[in-house]
């Protein structure tokens, strides 16, 4: 499980960085419009990643308590 937490976190890291580097680009090129939007794209994906674990996270109480 460890493994799984740091790779989801390099994952994250690196969307972060590949959307900061393509924004900085987008925005020296003037087109402040995509380059917003391309950060709303990241912030999106990188939520859905934190809703799969959150989803992970509430299946693994359900097991350890028996809860169904």
């Amino acid at each position: 499980m460890n493994g799984l937490n740091v790779d989801l976190l390099f994952r994250i890291a690196g969307i972060g960085i590949l959307i900061s580097v393509l924004n900085i680009v987008l925005k020296q090129a003037g087109k402040e419009e995509q380059a917003q939007m391309l950060t709303l794209v990241g912030v999106v994906v990188v939520l859905l990643m934190v809703i799969q674990l959150i989803n992970e996270l509430f299946l693994s109480i359900k097991t350890i308590f028996n809860l169904f």
